[in-house]
């Protein structure tokens, strides 16, 4: 395994590429996310251990929907059994994954702890448990600090989980070097990263802005002073199948060979 340095510019190439790929199978690759999404939430309602096994699984879904990309990348049609990659490459790899998801938990219930110094907790139960979040909450000056930091702390936390799923399972790296590597690739390709970043920013707001027209132009014609904004939550959830697609290729980017497991080659016995 190699860490490759990458132009600035690859950032915006990741972009075109996961959108070109995911409109070449946007019912499966859609239906795959959404059916992650599903299992997260069903996963979630588990009474007093649900948010933190939701939370354990999410590498592993990451690491399901890489397979179900790097499937459709190569003309193949991912079925529903690819999200369950990381449960299929043997007893040391589940181990593995086990691990990371329980290290992605446990960090993220740190940064939700350290929020709750700051708040109380509210901000944390608003995230986790889903409490209802109203207009006296968000405006209260303790709830938006314990916000910001919570931000500031899961910036570092997601460029370490990043490349994680796919190192410990393409490469064979133990999960606390899969961190380390992942959170590395991440600040030596800032750049990268940066254009990949501001040019999703940029499509997110222009589906966005144009979903909102369309919707306001179709409320206007059937006589309702508002526009069902509700039309937006498909909007939002396939644009982030989208985005979730581009981080494949990322990976496939970031690092040399990363097609498939490392197996070593077939030793031919000598000729006598």
């Amino acid at each position: 395994m190699k860490l490759r340095i990458l132009p600035a510019r690859t950032g915006a190439q990741w972009v075109r590429t996961a959108l070109r790929t995911f409109f070449r199978q946007p019912l499966a690759l859609g239906g795959l996310f959404f059916m992650f999404v599903a299992i997260v939430a069903v996963v979630s309602l588990v009474p007093v251990l649900g948010s933190v096994l939701a939370l354990g699984l999410l590498p592993s879904a990451t690491l399901g929907l890489m397979a179900a990309t790097r499937e459709a990348s190569q003309g193949r049609f991912p079925m529903p059994l690819v999200l369950l990659t990381a449960w299929r490459g043997g007893p040391e790899q589940t181990r593995a994954m086990v691990v990371l998801g329980a290290l992605y938990a446990g960090l993220f219930l740190i940064i939700m702890g350290v929020s709750a110094l700051i708040d109380g907790g509210d901000f944390a139960r608003v995230y986790l448990l889903g409490e209802k979040l109203d207009a006296d909450l968000a405006n209260q000056s303790d709830f938006q600090a314990a916000m910001w930091v919570s931000m500031a702390l899961y910036l570092p936390l997601s460029l370490m989980f990043w490349h994680a799923p796919a190192l410990v399972h393409w490469h064979r790296v133990s999960p606390v070097k899969a961190l380390f590597f992942s959170l590395v690739a991440c600040l030596r390709n800032f750049g990268a990263y940066f254009v990949f970043a501001m040019v999703w920013m940029l499509v997110f707001m222009g589906a966005v802005i144009l979903v909102s027209v369309l919707l306001t132009i179709v409320s206007v014609l059937l006589g309702q002073s508002q526009p069902n904004t509700a039309a937006m939550v498909p909007v939002v959830l396939l644009m982030a199948a989208m985005f979730m697609v581009s981080t494949y290729f990322t990976f496939l980017d970031t690092f040399e060979h990363p097609e498939g497991p490392l197996v070593p080659p077939v030793q031919e016995p000598p000729h006598v």
